[in-house]
């Protein structure tokens, strides 16, 4: 079984060219050649349209109509939380105050969700091995728990590749093993840019 964690993933792949339309069926099959891919779970969350891209939610429900598209594979949504904080500055304003209010946005149960799915999953005895595709810390523990509760390998691809974003030492002691994961798989592993499902034919956002 595959387990992605969608964000980590967009935020570790967004600046590779023509990359973001990513076939993660096709992905998981270069990653793992020897492996029958019992299925994948994809764990993500609905995105709000910033005034500066209003078309933005539009591209994500049109990617995830593309992944909808691959038979093993399931959309596994959380949501995202907006609300005022109030923080102190950097830098002190002159005549400022000593706080200031900024709008957090952060994406809320997709670390749980991966760590609920993946024990849940191990205690039913879905996989023999999991793939964990992301260089979130906060799963180390239910990986750990996953190898040493459960007696099953763990393997996570990281991609994030470029510096300071380096494998979480967290993750590397917890998993079987810590893989990169590069640009040349994903770039190698893209959807046609015309697919077609049981509403119809659709194409790859035009600004991905």
């Amino acid at each position: 079984m595959v387990y992605v964690d969608g964000f980590n993933l967009y935020y570790g792949i967004r600046d590779y060219p023509h990359a973001k339309w990513l076939n993660l069926d096709a992905l998981c099959r270069l990653l793992l050649p020897n492996h029958h891919i019992q299925g994948i779970k994809y764990f993500t969350a609905p995105i709000s349209a910033p005034r500066s891209d209003p078309r933005k939610p539009q591209r994500q429900q049109t990617y995830w109509r593309a992944l909808r598209t691959i038979p093993q594979l399931d959309i596994i949504v959380g949501l995202f939380i907006s609300n005022p904080i109030q923080v102190r500055p950097i830098v002190a304003i002159p005549g400022g105050p000593s706080k200031i209010t900024i709008m957090k946005t952060e994406e809320k149960g997709s670390d749980v969700n991966i760590a609920t799915h993946l024990m849940l999953d191990a205690f039913d005895s879905i996989f023999e091995i999991a793939a964990v595709i992301s260089n979130d810390s906060d799963l180390a523990f239910p990986i750990s728990v996953v190898r040493t509760r459960f007696g099953r390998d763990v393997i996570v691809f990281n991609p994030h590749q470029r510096k300071p974003k380096r494998p979480s030492r967290m993750l590397q002691s917890a998993a079987t093993q810590v893989r990169d994961l590069r640009k040349g798989p994903i770039c190698a592993s893209q959807f046609p840019a015309t697919l077609s499902d049981p509403v119809g034919v659709f194409t790859k956002p035009l600004t991905w």
